[in-house]
């Protein structure tokens, strides 16, 4: 079999990014036989330079490039099947329907539907681009199948598109290898590098600052923590703080115990993973919850919101909480300090609950539903083709 995993521009989304490599080598492990080819606009190095820079002509030149140039192009493939692996590029779907093969696409989450203002202040033209990207995502209704990467955004691709729950996959993400415990001397170098003073509860944040991520109400248990005389550092990666959320740093001056890491690539997460004492992530919305995975693969407990998807994810190997509850998610984070062997407990089911979710179970589940569509298809052609030559005779 032949599969097409159509990509994004390269380095577009860090997320997808993870996801398609993921899949991408699980198939391979899983399916040797199957060649596994692997699509992307043909957009020069200096073409991502240039379409970096926020201006007006760049942006419809974008436009240009994912709406027009890269369908034509995927048309003209030689393959068995198609598998679009970013639902914003749902409109690829409409486009690869007419070349009669089976078309697969993965919706990771429908958030701009659902929460609209997370989308607020990312676009030069967002009067434009909204609609264009809710009528792109719309597209994977003209999918074959659309796999969802967990119930929660099945039961919101259910409502929102209205698609029978029963015609969806759901196939969980997967958390990448190289995330694992380290040596406790590489831990305390990494903390002495940091200033971090021994018996400081180190919390960590890893991802954005859409408003969905809720980082505000981390810096309110922070400050919270702080005046309860508690030692505690604060390491976030990811983008810089928003200009709210460096206001509310600086008006309570909690400088002194937060650290901002920036993007780390992924030997360095994996350090930070490991030297922080508890994962927090109190989202409002997510399609998944990669970070928690991440987090249980390094040995790292977690609190975690008990919305969205992240219950999915969690199971019982974390402590979930009402994400907007400061006092709850302060609590949670005492116990976790006070009480040994209830961090214990997580570390030891963060540990098992993580080598549940390998790319190659992913990619296995993925294979067959490729097999199902490419099967059938093959059924119906003959079919089509043994009445044709009915009807000639």
């Amino acid at each position: 079999m032949r599969v097409a995993i159509v990509r994004r521009a390269p380095r577009a989304s860090f997320s997808m990014d993870v996801y398609a490599d993921g899949l991408v080598s699980g198939l391979k492990a899983v399916r040797p036989d199957w060649e596994i080819i692997e699509l992307t606009p043909n957009i020069s190095q200096n073409q991502i330079s240039s379409l970096k820079v926020r201006s007006l002509l760049n942006g419809l030149n974008k436009y240009y490039q994912r709406y027009w140039q890269y369908p034509q192009d995927l048309q003209k493939q030689e393959v068995d099947i198609f598998h679009v692996i970013d639902h914003s590029d749902g409109h690829l779907c409409r486009w690869l329907k007419k070349t009669g093969k089976p078309v697969v696409v993965t919706c990771h989450d429908l958030i701009n539907f659902v929460q609209p203002e997370n989308g607020r202040g990312r676009s030069l033209i967002p009067a434009i681009s909204m609609p264009v990207w809710k009528f792109s995502v719309e597209g994977i209704c003209e999918a074959d199948r659309i796999i969802t990467v967990s119930e929660h955004t099945a039961k919101d691709v259910e409502k929102i598109l209205d698609i029978k729950f029963q015609e969806l996959t759901v196939v969980p993400n997967a958390v990448e290898s190289i995330f694992h415990p380290i040596s406790q001397t590489e831990i305390d170098d990494f903390r002495t590098q940091h200033k971090i003073a021994p018996g400081t509860i180190c919390i960590l944040n890893v991802g954005s600052n859409h408003p969905r991520k809720n980082v505000l109400t981390i810096l309110k248990v922070v400050e919270t923590l702080v005046e309860k005389g508690l030692p505690v550092h604060f390491f976030k990666t990811g983008e810089q703080w928003t200009k709210e959320l460096k206001t509310f740093i600086d008006d309570r001056n909690l400088s002194n115990n937060i650290t901002h890491l920036g993007k780390p690539d992924k030997d360095t997460l994996v350090k930070i993973y490991n030297s922080a004492d508890i994962l927090l992530a109190p989202s409002l919305y997510e399609g998944f919850g990669m970070t928690i995975l991440e987090a249980m693969s390094c040995g790292t407990p977690a609190i975690a919101s008990n919305v969205s998807s992240l219950p999915e994810v969690a199971g019982d190997a974390a402590i979930l909480v009402n994400p907007l509850n400061i006092p709850e998610i302060v609590e949670a984070v005492c116990r976790l300090h006070n009480q040994p062997e209830l961090r214990q407990s997580l570390i030891d089911k963060g540990l098992s609950r993580a080598k549940r979710f390998t790319w190659e179970k992913t990619a296995e589940q993925v294979a067959d539903v490729y097999a199902n569509f490419v099967n059938k298809t093959i059924v119906e052609t003959l079919h089509a083709t043994s009445l044709h030559v009915q009807n000639y005779h």
